[in-house]
């Protein structure tokens, strides 16, 4: 097994096409689909003053989910799209049908769709081991849902996908890894919060993406002295998702290679990294606020900023890291997307000083600080552990330092 190092977010990840991104394309392609995010946002900001309202608001959502089983389901599916500050049932439906779309048209070797689960061909073992550690995790704590809100999310996005992709398909493997998550993340989330992020006066986000961390370590820990856990071989993506080599990009390339990285850092803390699930959830949700602005982003009815926040976070952060993509590398550009920008939209109401110095923050701290930590795990130890670890500390940091802005 080789050494696992900052520049991939996987051991089995077949890496980012082998080019030289230059900075002109990249700034066009990158700060193109910021726009295009930014039109969408203003949209919905002004078409969700007069938005239809329509079902449940998010206010009393977790006490009932104990007595509905209607509430119980949407909760655990916007599970899957809290880590995106979302948590919708709607945008997870729409997070799920652009990653089956792009895995149906995959396998019949189109190549618009983009790759999957950084094209391991394990999505559909990467979706079920997320979502079993989802599912656990709801039914061991979901009980204390009755005093409000809890992080029952958490174990979607760290341990059980990583572990599929450490370790390869299979029940054990699926199983081991869900059950290792939802056993160690959701517990550290729920005592992190009370005594990390409140006595520090940070967002619970700071608490949940350290208990990540965290609990990644432990579990990976735990995985190495299970017998029936063998850690698989990187494996060269097939030759028909290898595009052009770096002789023949151009500026045209350069930015749809941008632009299409942008989106896949809304799917990628899901372990898909696929732009056309980026595509379907920013829509779906987007849908979802229109509807009722009341359910997405906790009822804050900040979605409109959070997602600007994320798309320049992520602009940011692909022009400014861009050469560690180069050369078959990768950037964890993905991490101030689900941490740094949308915490600082939300800590600070939406402020243009929020929604600016939080994204440019995170594109700043967030993908350095991931790179060195993961450089330093040991084989075995998926780097989801540098990233998490990086969004914990650069939230930690970078929210104090927006609170000496004015707003």
């Amino acid at each position: 097994m080789t050494h696992s190092s900052a520049t991939t977010p996987a051991v089995t990840r077949p890496p980012e096409p082998p080019l030289h991104h230059g900075p002109v394309g990249t700034a066009v392609g990158a700060f193109g689909m910021v726009m295009i995010v930014g039109v969408f946002a203003l949209f919905l900001h002004i078409v969700g003053q007069d938005a239809l309202r329509m079902g449940p608001v998010d206010a009393g959502w977790p006490e009932g989910v104990a007595d509905s089983p209607l509430a119980a389901i949407r909760w655990f599916l916007g599970d899957m799209t809290e880590p995106l500050f979302f948590k919708s049932d709607l945008a997870a439906l729409g997070l799920l049908a652009g990653a089956a779309v792009a895995w149906w048209s995959g396998r019949r070797g189109a190549r618009w769709a983009g790759s999957l689960s950084y094209g391991t061909g394990l999505w559909p073992w990467v979706l079920a081991s997320a979502s079993l550690s989802l599912l656990l995790s709801n039914l061991a704590f979901g009980w204390m849902l009755d005093d409000g809100w809890q992080p029952t999310f958490v174990p979607f996005v760290c341990v059980a996908p990583a572990m599929v992709l450490l370790y390869g398909p299979g029940w054990r493997n699926c199983v081991t890894g869900a059950v290792l998550g939802a056993g160690t993340v959701t517990p550290l989330a729920l005592l992190f919060i009370p005594t990390v992020s409140a006595p520090l006066g940070l967002p619970p986000v700071v608490a949940n993406v350290l208990a990540m961390s965290v609990g990644s370590a432990v579990a990976f820990v735990i995985a190495r002295r299970l017998p029936w856990l063998v850690l698989r071989e990187a494996r060269p993506s097939p030759q028909r998702d290898r595009p052009s080599s770096g002789a023949h990009r151009n500026v045209a390339s350069d930015a749809a290679w941008a632009a299409c990285r942008v989106l896949k850092d809304f799917t990628e803390t899901h372990f898909f990294a696929n732009e056309l699930a980026g595509l379907c959830v920013i829509l779906a949700v987007g849908v979802a606020f229109v509807l009722n602005p009341e359910v997405p982003s906790y009822g804050s009815r900040l979605l409109p900023h959070i997602l600007f926040a994320q798309a320049l976070t992520s602009g940011i952060g692909v022009v400014l890291w861009r050469r560690w993509y180069s050369g078959g590398g990768w950037a964890a550009t993905y991490a101030s997307v689900v941490s740094v920008a949308p915490a600082a939209v939300l800590a600070y109401g939406g402020s243009w000083s929020g929604m600016i110095g939080g994204a440019v923050l995170g594109a700043v701290l967030a993908p350095p600080i991931a790179r060195a930590v993961s450089a330093r795990l040991p084989a075995g130890f998926h780097p989801v552990i540098g990233n998490t670890a990086a969004m914990a500390g650069a939230t930690a940091l970078a929210l104090p330092l927006l609170g000496l802005l004015p707003h």
